[in-house]
């Protein structure tokens, strides 16, 4: 069957390659992680100096990976801050190759004429901080020579969004065109908004929530516990290991229960039915469910390109998001909201449902569409902000417009 790689962060309806099947038949690596030494790719990046967490940690130093395209215009006045989810990173448009695990996530949303139109704007994509594609995180080198591995400081939503300031004035941009966000990143781009108002002039939060609710966390904690439960984990001290050593069963198990959230009851239900992966029946005879081995495939691939400590650190870092907290409450904070803001949902998402993102639209005060979300019809679930480019490129170039 010709599995298709539609996860949160990977190109929609990209069939599995040859060169897919080479990877997934090696042992994986103990961490997936981009290391210094291995091909920069697109990549940039910028190091700073100490960094103080809202938790009160320290470390020494931090860089973040970053790619662009297009140009800064002479008035700097251009730039536009696109922001990834969860497991994604820095390479929004680009084929797959040295350096880079996967083709860009946002390809046909992006590039000349296109929505992000790179003919007009110039596009900047960080890797966050705490990720393990080129920005300082657990499996980054410490000052002592070893990865940060369990060392490494818990972050916020908050913290990550410092760590872009000091990358947006390092660029010399004042003040964004546009941040442009969806899932994670939505939280980011909602969090400069609120935190910078004056450095925002649009904003775009795609299938994000204004706050991460008790129902979200404790699918969260469980993809967490999974991780920590292999015993080759070993309390997040595994990057001596051999391939093949390292925690990748419950980093995979982990990327399998977060795909069940990123599509719909629907979709799934459509797509696989009740249809076998072979000729081997499933009912007793050691045959397998067509929708298991898709779960499998995805899970199995990202141990190849993500660490395991780093997933804890991002996933806990999702966990902390409230905007309101410490700022009267999330409707008080998104009241300082002062960027002309599009506000989008889909209608099937059971990760982050449209009624955070009405949330949202009610209490920011300038949004395209009067204080209401758009909310997308679409079977793919919280991965429709990704897949349905048409629709959300047309929510975006009306943004831009603006």
């Amino acid at each position: 069957m010709d599995w298709q790689t539609t996860s949160e962060d990977t190109v929609p309806s990209a069939p599995v390659t040859e060169a897919d099947v080479r990877l997934l038949r090696a042992r994986p690596p103990a961490t997936g992680a981009w290391r210094d030494g291995d091909p920069v790719g697109g990549r940039r990046f910028a190091s700073f100096g100490a960094f103080r967490t809202e938790s009160g940690s320290e470390l020494p130093g931090i860089r973040l990976a970053y790619e662009t395209w297009g140009e800064l215009n002479k008035a700097r006045d251009n730039a536009v801050l696109v922001l990834h989810a969860l497991t994604g990173d820095s390479h929004v448009r680009g084929p797959a190759g040295a350096g880079h695990p996967t083709a860009g996530w946002w390809e046909d949303l992006t590039g000349p004429g296109a929505p992000l139109d790179t003919d007009r704007w110039f596009l900047i994509a960080p890797n966050m901080l705490g990720g393990c594609q080129g920005s300082t995180g657990p499996a980054s080198v410490a000052p002592d020579g070893y990865e940060w591995a369990s060392r490494f400081p818990y972050l916020t939503i908050r913290d990550q969004v410092a760590a872009q300031v000091r990358l947006a004035d390092a660029l010399g941009i004042d003040r964004w065109a546009a941040v442009v966000g969806g899932s994670m990143g939505g939280m980011h781009a909602l969090e400069w908004a609120i935190t910078h108002p004056e450095r925002v002039e649009r904003l775009a939060v795609l299938s994000s929530p204004p706050v991460t609710t008790a129902d979200q966390i404790a699918l969260n904690t469980v993809q967490i516990g999974t991780i920590r439960m292999d015993p080759r984990f070993q309390g997040g001290e595994y990057y001596d290991l051999s391939d093949g050593d390292g925690p990748h069963r419950g980093l995979a198990l982990a990327r399998r229960m977060a795909l069940l959230n990123y599509r719909s009851p629907i979709e799934l239900n459509q797509r696989f039915q009740r249809s076998w992966q072979s000729d081997v029946s499933p009912l007793g005879h050691g045959g397998r469910f067509a929708v298991e081995s898709y779960l499998d495939f995805h899970g199995n691939k990202f141990t190849r390109r993500f660490d395991a400590n780093s997933y804890i650190t991002l996933v806990e870092a999702m966990n902390s998001h409230d905007v309101g907290r410490d700022r009267g409450g999330v409707e008080e904070a998104l009241h300082a909201v002062t960027a002309t803001t599009l506000v989008l949902g889909i209608d099937s998402d059971r990760l982050f449902p449209v009624d955070g993102q009405h949330r949202i639209a009610r209490s920011v005060p300038n949004t395209l569409d009067g204080n209401e979300a758009v909310v997308l019809a679409s079977d793919f679930g919280h991965d429709g902000f990704l897949i349905e480019s048409e629709a959300v490129g047309t929510h975006l170039r009306r943004l831009l417009e603006s």
